[in-house]
Protein backbone atom coordinates (compact mmCIF):
# COMPACT_ATOMS: atom_id res chain seq x y z
CA UNK A 1 0.00 0.00 0.00
CA UNK A 2 1.03 3.23 -0.88
CA UNK A 3 0.83 6.10 1.08
CA UNK A 4 -1.32 8.06 -1.49
CA UNK A 5 -3.51 4.60 -1.29
CA UNK A 6 -3.47 4.84 2.67
CA UNK A 7 -4.41 8.82 2.28
CA UNK A 8 -7.11 8.01 0.17
CA UNK A 9 -8.93 5.09 1.91
CA UNK A 10 -8.44 7.27 4.86
CA UNK A 11 -10.79 9.55 3.74
CA UNK A 12 -13.05 6.77 2.48
CA UNK A 13 -13.72 5.36 5.51
CA UNK A 14 -14.05 8.85 7.55
CA UNK A 15 -16.54 9.71 4.96
CA UNK A 16 -18.42 6.60 4.95
CA UNK A 17 -18.01 4.90 8.31
CA UNK A 18 -21.33 6.76 10.04
CA UNK A 19 -23.54 7.50 6.96
CA UNK A 20 -25.68 4.20 5.73
CA UNK A 21 -23.96 3.28 2.72
CA UNK A 22 -20.98 0.67 4.21
CA UNK A 23 -17.68 1.54 4.67
CA UNK A 24 -16.15 -1.45 4.33
CA UNK A 25 -17.52 -2.30 0.57
CA UNK A 26 -16.18 1.32 0.31
CA UNK A 27 -12.89 1.04 1.08
CA UNK A 28 -12.83 -2.64 -0.53
CA UNK A 29 -13.83 -1.12 -3.79
CA UNK A 30 -12.13 1.61 -3.41
CA UNK A 31 -9.08 -0.17 -2.49
CA UNK A 32 -9.33 -2.26 -5.65
CA UNK A 33 -9.86 0.98 -8.02
CA UNK A 34 -6.45 2.56 -6.32
CA UNK A 35 -4.28 -0.51 -5.52
CA UNK A 36 -5.84 -3.60 -7.21
CA UNK A 37 -6.52 -5.15 -4.05
CA UNK A 38 -8.78 -5.74 -1.48
CA UNK A 39 -7.08 -3.91 2.13
CA UNK A 40 -8.78 -6.54 3.63
CA UNK A 41 -10.68 -6.64 6.92
CA UNK A 42 -7.77 -6.05 9.01
CA UNK A 43 -7.09 -2.77 7.43
CA UNK A 44 -10.67 -1.80 7.84
CA UNK A 45 -11.18 -3.12 11.62
CA UNK A 46 -7.87 -0.85 12.17
CA UNK A 47 -9.12 2.42 10.52
CA UNK A 48 -11.99 2.14 12.08
CA UNK A 49 -10.47 2.30 15.15
CA UNK A 50 -10.06 5.92 14.03
CA UNK A 51 -13.58 6.89 12.85
CA UNK A 52 -14.58 5.54 16.44
CA UNK A 53 -12.08 7.56 18.50
CA UNK A 54 -14.31 10.32 16.88
CA UNK A 55 -17.30 8.73 18.26
CA UNK A 56 -15.85 9.01 21.60
CA UNK A 57 -14.65 12.80 21.48
CA UNK A 58 -17.94 13.71 19.99
CA UNK A 59 -20.31 12.14 22.99
CA UNK A 60 -17.66 12.46 25.06
CA UNK A 61 -19.89 14.13 27.80
CA UNK A 62 -23.08 11.88 27.48
CA UNK A 63 -20.24 8.85 27.84
CA UNK A 64 -18.82 9.92 30.63
CA UNK A 65 -22.42 10.40 32.74
CA UNK A 66 -23.28 7.03 31.10
CA UNK A 67 -20.25 5.52 32.35
CA UNK A 68 -20.10 7.22 36.16
CA UNK A 69 -24.24 6.54 36.64
CA UNK A 70 -23.94 2.75 35.37
CA UNK A 71 -20.65 2.68 37.95
CA UNK A 72 -22.72 3.92 40.67
CA UNK A 73 -25.95 2.10 40.28
CA UNK A 74 -23.03 -1.06 40.41
CA UNK A 75 -22.54 0.19 44.33
CA UNK A 76 -25.92 1.49 44.82
CA UNK A 77 -25.71 4.99 45.05
CA UNK A 78 -28.12 5.50 42.57
CA UNK A 79 -31.04 3.19 41.40
CA UNK A 80 -30.60 0.48 37.78
CA UNK A 81 -33.29 2.58 36.44
CA UNK A 82 -31.30 5.47 36.25
CA UNK A 83 -31.94 6.36 32.40
CA UNK A 84 -27.74 6.72 32.23
CA UNK A 85 -27.64 3.87 34.52
CA UNK A 86 -29.60 1.99 32.03
CA UNK A 87 -28.43 2.99 28.87
CA UNK A 88 -24.89 1.31 29.84
CA UNK A 89 -26.34 -1.93 30.48
CA UNK A 90 -28.24 -1.50 27.21
CA UNK A 91 -25.34 -0.75 25.40
CA UNK A 92 -23.22 -4.00 26.96
CA UNK A 93 -26.39 -6.68 26.34
CA UNK A 94 -25.98 -5.14 22.75
CA UNK A 95 -23.08 -5.77 21.93
CA UNK A 96 -22.43 -9.04 22.64
CA UNK A 97 -24.62 -11.02 19.74
CA UNK A 98 -21.57 -9.28 17.20
CA UNK A 99 -19.06 -9.89 19.62
CA UNK A 100 -20.06 -14.32 19.37
CA UNK A 101 -21.12 -14.01 15.87
CA UNK A 102 -17.56 -12.01 14.87
CA UNK A 103 -15.23 -14.57 16.98
CA UNK A 104 -17.63 -17.52 15.60
CA UNK A 105 -17.57 -16.31 11.73
CA UNK A 106 -13.93 -14.70 11.40
CA UNK A 107 -12.78 -16.79 9.10
CA UNK A 108 -16.06 -16.47 6.85
CA UNK A 109 -15.79 -12.21 7.52
CA UNK A 110 -12.22 -12.03 6.59
CA UNK A 111 -12.59 -14.11 3.07
CA UNK A 112 -15.67 -14.93 0.82
CA UNK A 113 -17.95 -12.43 3.05
CA UNK A 114 -15.92 -10.15 0.93
CA UNK A 115 -16.95 -11.10 -2.29
CA UNK A 116 -17.65 -8.29 -3.75
CA UNK A 117 -21.30 -9.87 -5.33
CA UNK A 118 -22.61 -10.38 -2.19
CA UNK A 119 -21.19 -6.73 -1.44
CA UNK A 120 -23.56 -5.34 -4.60
CA UNK A 121 -26.40 -7.16 -3.58
CA UNK A 122 -26.34 -6.21 -0.04
CA UNK A 123 -25.64 -2.17 -0.65
CA UNK A 124 -28.45 -2.47 -3.47
CA UNK A 125 -31.42 -4.72 -1.63
CA UNK A 126 -30.53 -3.44 2.18
CA UNK A 127 -30.49 -0.05 0.72
CA UNK A 128 -34.06 -0.69 -0.49
CA UNK A 129 -34.56 -2.14 2.70
CA UNK A 130 -33.71 0.83 4.42
CA UNK A 131 -35.91 3.39 2.17
CA UNK A 132 -39.38 1.26 2.73
CA UNK A 133 -38.75 0.82 6.67
CA UNK A 134 -37.86 4.88 6.69
CA UNK A 135 -40.75 5.81 4.33
CA UNK A 136 -42.96 3.80 7.14
CA UNK A 137 -41.37 4.92 10.54
CA UNK A 138 -43.16 6.33 13.17
CA UNK A 139 -40.61 8.65 14.33
CA UNK A 140 -42.00 8.62 17.56
CA UNK A 141 -39.73 7.02 20.53
CA UNK A 142 -36.92 8.97 22.21
CA UNK A 143 -33.82 7.30 23.87
CA UNK A 144 -35.41 7.34 27.06
CA UNK A 145 -38.14 4.84 26.10
CA UNK A 146 -35.31 2.85 24.76
CA UNK A 147 -36.54 -1.17 26.64
CA UNK A 148 -34.36 -4.42 26.92
CA UNK A 149 -36.10 -6.25 23.81
CA UNK A 150 -35.07 -3.33 21.55
CA UNK A 151 -31.82 -2.99 23.09
CA UNK A 152 -30.97 -6.71 21.84
CA UNK A 153 -32.92 -6.10 18.44
CA UNK A 154 -30.37 -3.74 18.15
CA UNK A 155 -27.48 -5.67 18.62
CA UNK A 156 -28.80 -7.96 16.45
CA UNK A 157 -29.34 -5.76 13.56
CA UNK A 158 -25.86 -4.69 14.10
CA UNK A 159 -24.28 -8.06 13.54
CA UNK A 160 -25.44 -7.33 9.97
CA UNK A 161 -22.68 -5.02 9.83
CA UNK A 162 -20.45 -8.23 9.62
CA UNK A 163 -21.70 -8.60 6.04
CA UNK A 164 -19.83 -5.64 4.01
CA UNK A 165 -22.28 -3.67 1.96
CA UNK A 166 -25.22 -3.66 4.95
CA UNK A 167 -23.53 -1.15 6.77
CA UNK A 168 -23.20 -1.03 10.93
CA UNK A 169 -24.92 2.76 11.03
CA UNK A 170 -27.62 1.28 8.37
CA UNK A 171 -28.48 -1.78 9.48
CA UNK A 172 -28.70 -0.77 13.57
CA UNK A 173 -30.38 2.31 12.37
CA UNK A 174 -32.77 0.83 10.38
CA UNK A 175 -33.87 -1.46 12.87
CA UNK A 176 -34.60 1.84 15.34
CA UNK A 177 -36.88 3.01 12.69
CA UNK A 178 -39.30 0.01 12.28
CA UNK A 179 -39.33 -0.18 16.19
CA UNK A 180 -40.51 3.52 16.10
CA UNK A 181 -37.41 5.51 17.30
CA UNK A 182 -36.97 9.07 15.81
CA UNK A 183 -34.30 9.30 13.17
CA UNK A 184 -31.78 11.20 15.45
CA UNK A 185 -32.16 8.98 18.39
CA UNK A 186 -31.96 5.38 16.53
CA UNK A 187 -28.33 6.98 14.91
CA UNK A 188 -26.96 8.08 18.25
CA UNK A 189 -27.54 4.53 20.31
CA UNK A 190 -25.80 3.34 16.70
CA UNK A 191 -23.26 4.85 17.59
CA UNK A 192 -22.71 4.28 21.24
CA UNK A 193 -23.66 0.79 20.36
CA UNK A 194 -20.71 0.40 17.78
CA UNK A 195 -18.13 1.86 20.18
CA UNK A 196 -17.12 -1.56 22.32
CA UNK A 197 -17.81 -3.60 19.23
CA UNK A 198 -15.91 -1.61 16.75
CA UNK A 199 -12.86 -1.26 19.47
CA UNK A 200 -12.98 -4.63 19.99
CA UNK A 201 -12.27 -5.55 16.67
CA UNK A 202 -9.93 -2.95 15.77
CA UNK A 203 -7.96 -4.45 18.88
CA UNK A 204 -7.97 -7.50 18.08
CA UNK A 205 -6.75 -7.06 14.47
CA UNK A 206 -4.30 -4.97 15.60
CA UNK A 207 -2.74 -7.59 17.83
CA UNK A 208 -3.23 -10.06 15.02
CA UNK A 209 -1.10 -7.97 12.67
CA UNK A 210 1.37 -7.56 14.73
CA UNK A 211 1.78 -11.03 15.48
CA UNK A 212 1.38 -12.31 12.13
CA UNK A 213 2.60 -10.06 9.85
CA UNK A 214 6.00 -10.20 9.32
CA UNK A 215 6.15 -6.62 7.82
CA UNK A 216 3.17 -4.82 8.84
CA UNK A 217 2.68 -1.69 6.96
CA UNK A 218 1.98 0.41 10.19
CA UNK A 219 2.74 4.12 8.77
CA UNK A 220 0.56 3.82 5.83
CA UNK A 221 -1.92 2.43 8.09
CA UNK A 222 -1.53 4.54 11.25
CA UNK A 223 -2.14 7.65 8.05
CA UNK A 224 -5.12 6.57 7.29
CA UNK A 225 -6.61 5.58 10.88
CA UNK A 226 -5.79 9.46 11.48
CA UNK A 227 -7.19 10.96 8.41
CA UNK A 228 -10.41 8.83 8.96
CA UNK A 229 -10.56 9.86 12.78
CA UNK A 230 -11.10 13.58 11.42
CA UNK A 231 -13.09 13.27 8.59
CA UNK A 232 -15.44 11.23 10.83
CA UNK A 233 -15.93 13.97 13.16
CA UNK A 234 -16.91 16.58 10.52
CA UNK A 235 -19.30 13.69 9.11
CA UNK A 236 -21.10 12.87 12.55
CA UNK A 237 -22.05 16.03 12.76
CA UNK A 238 -23.15 16.79 9.82
CA UNK A 239 -25.37 13.71 9.81
CA UNK A 240 -27.21 14.40 13.08
CA UNK A 241 -28.19 17.65 11.96
CA UNK A 242 -28.99 16.39 8.09
CA UNK A 243 -31.08 13.64 9.75
CA UNK A 244 -32.88 15.73 11.88
CA UNK A 245 -34.76 17.78 9.19
CA UNK A 246 -34.13 14.93 6.30
CA UNK A 247 -34.99 11.35 5.28
CA UNK A 248 -32.74 8.85 4.42
CA UNK A 249 -33.89 8.54 0.12
CA UNK A 250 -30.59 10.29 -1.47
CA UNK A 251 -28.44 7.48 0.85
CA UNK A 252 -30.99 4.93 -0.66
CA UNK A 253 -30.64 6.14 -4.41
CA UNK A 254 -27.04 6.11 -3.54
CA UNK A 255 -26.95 2.65 -2.56
CA UNK A 256 -28.88 1.19 -5.48
CA UNK A 257 -26.66 3.20 -7.95
CA UNK A 258 -23.60 2.64 -6.19
CA UNK A 259 -24.89 -1.60 -6.93
CA UNK A 260 -25.34 -0.84 -10.05
CA UNK A 261 -21.97 0.43 -10.57
CA UNK A 262 -20.24 -2.47 -9.12
CA UNK A 263 -21.88 -5.16 -11.06
CA UNK A 264 -21.19 -3.28 -14.25
CA UNK A 265 -17.09 -3.34 -13.05
CA UNK A 266 -17.71 -7.05 -11.91
CA UNK A 267 -19.25 -7.78 -15.46
CA UNK A 268 -16.67 -5.93 -17.27
CA UNK A 269 -13.69 -7.34 -15.17
CA UNK A 270 -13.04 -3.73 -13.92
CA UNK A 271 -13.07 -5.49 -10.42
CA UNK A 272 -12.46 -8.98 -9.00
CA UNK A 273 -15.64 -10.79 -6.65
CA UNK A 274 -12.62 -12.16 -4.12
CA UNK A 275 -8.82 -10.19 -5.16
CA UNK A 276 -6.00 -11.13 -3.07
CA UNK A 277 -5.80 -9.26 -0.26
Amino acid sequence: MTWLEAIILGIVQGLTEFLPISSSAHVSIVGQLTGSQDPGAAFTAVTQLGTETAVVIYFAKDIGRIIAQWCKALVGKVPHSDPDARMGWLVIIGSIPIVVLGLLFQDAIESYLRNLWITAAMLGGFGLLIGVVDRFARNERSLEQLTWKHGVLYGLAQCLALIPGVSRSGGTIAAGLAMGYRREAAARYAFLLAIPAVFGSGLFQLAKVGATDPDPQWGPIAVATIIAFFVGIAVIHWLLKYISTHDFRWFVVYRVVLAIAVAVLLLTGVLEPLPQV
